[in-house]
C-alpha cells in the first residue's frame, strides 16, 4: 500500500544521500588534485565548471537522478496520502536509511547511539501508521 511506498522512497532517499555525500567526497579530492590555472578566473565560470565536474562524477550522480526519480515517485504518493502522514513517515525513514548506510559505507558514526536513534524513529513511524 501507501505505507509501503513511503517507506521505500524514504529509504532510497537515505541511500542516495550517503552515496552522494561519498561521491562529493571524490569530486573535492579529485578536485583538490587537480592543479589551478595561475591565472584568476571569473568567480562565476569557476563555479560553473565546479558543478558541471560534480554533475560529470558517476558516483555522484548516478544517486542524485535516483534520488530525483524517488522525489517524484513521493509527489505521486501524496495525491493518494494525507501530508500529515506522507512527511514524517518518508523523513523518518529517510533519518534513520542515511545513518544506516552512511555506517555501510564506512563512515565514522557513533554506531550504538545510531541504531537506538534509529529504532526511535521506526517505533515513530510504527506510531504514526497506527
Amino acid at each position: 500500500g501507501e505505507v509501503e511506498k513511503m517507506v521505500a522512497v524514504g529509504l532510497v532517499w537515505g541511500a542516495t544521500n550517503a552515496l552522494m555525500r561519498k561521491g562529493a567526497i571524490i569530486w573535492d579530492q579529485k578536485l583538490k588534485s587537480t592543479p589551478q590555472p595561475s591565472a584568476p578566473r571569473h568567480p562565476l565560470i569557476s563555479t560553473i565548471k565546479n558543478w558541471l565536474n560534480l554533475l560529470l562524477t558517476w558516483q555522484y550522480s548516478l544517486p542524485f537522478v535516483v534520488n530525483l526519480s524517488a522525489s517524484a515517485t513521493f509527489f505521486a504518493i501524496l495525491s493518494d496520502t494525507p501530508i500529515s502522514l506522507a512527511v514524517p513517515v518518508t523523513n523518518a525513514t529517510t533519518f534513520a536509511a542515511t545513518a544506516v548506510f552512511g555506517m555501510l559505507l564506512g563512515e565514522e558514526i557513533h554506531v550504538g547511539l545510531a541504531l537506538f536513534g534509529t529504532f526511535l524513529i521506526i517505533l515513530g513511524v510504527y506510531l504514526c501508521v497506527m
